[in-house]
């Protein structure tokens, strides 16, 4: 597969698409409760995509995924089921939503919390938070996707945390998965140069102990090999003619 340069027309799309999948994220904020399962989550969001945004869940049956979004409590690094897991006081949880509107793909993700966490989990969701900004910060047309992972890879480790590297970000557009892939660490000045046209998602995995994981039975869940809390945030980004635009910003947002 080669990377896909999106015409204005695909960007106006993917506008849209993106603007859904932040608003679903909106719109499930208020119900991350304590004594709420991510199986409610899930039926809430996937309610809200196809009823209210008439679009679709993208990963609701995508490779054989059950549910339409993923919900990744505490140690869970990604790709977490929904199921029947109650939520206590003290849980951090990432919620990753893609939305499918007009054959477009829109991708974002965020950490929620229960209560307030212990400190150590707050302090991975900032700072994972951070490596995302950091990121996104990299992106204009002539810099290189080693630039993107090295900035991220060098403030996470900086935090005493590390990385995630089995798991990364990806083009997206028609397909929810392009070319090319975007690793959360690297060397600067290495691999594909942006281009205007790309999009792409960053999406930083960085754990409190080390960044090594495991794959659950389930063949979907992916969690911290010596248990350690996990966070992750993800936007959708464009390369633009002269940096890049964020196409899944929450409208508090500013990069």
């Amino acid at each position: 597969m080669s990377i896909v340069l999106k015409t204005p027309e695909d960007i106006a799309k993917m506008r849209i698409a993106g603007r859904l999948a932040a608003e679903v994220l909106r719109v499930v904020r208020d119900h991350v409760q304590e004594g709420v399962t991510t199986e409610e989550l899930d039926r809430i969001c996937h309610d809200y995509i196809v009823h209210e945004q008439k679009a679709t869940p993208a990963p609701l049956n995508y490779k054989g995924f059950p549910r339409s979004i993923c919900t990744s409590v505490n140690h869970v690094v990604c790709h977490g089921i929904p199921g029947k897991k109650r939520l206590k006081r003290g849980d951090i949880m990432n919620i990753d939503i893609t939305v499918i509107k007009d054959g477009y793909h829109g991708d974002t993700s965020q950490m929620f919390f229960v209560g307030e966490p212990a400190i150590i989990a707050q302090r991975v969701s900032k700072v994972a938070y951070e490596c995302l900004c950091i990121g996104i910060r990299e992106v204009r047309p002539g810099a290189r996707l080693g630039d993107i992972g090295h900035a991220i890879q060098s403030h996470a480790e900086a935090s005493n945390f590390s990385v995630v590297r089995e798991y990364c970000g990806h083009g997206i557009g028609r397909a929810f998965h392009e070319d090319p892939q975007i690793l959360h660490y690297g060397k600067p000045g290495t691999g594909v140069e942006l281009r205007p046209g790309m999009t792409f998602t960053i999406e930083p995995m960085v754990n409190a102990g080390k960044r090594f994981t495991k794959l659950l039975p389930d063949g979907w869940t992916v969690v911290t090999k010596d248990h350690s809390l996990s966070a992750q945030w993800e936007h959708t980004v464009l390369v633009t003619d002269t940096g890049v635009e964020v196409l899944t910003a929450q409208p508090e947002e500013t990069f």
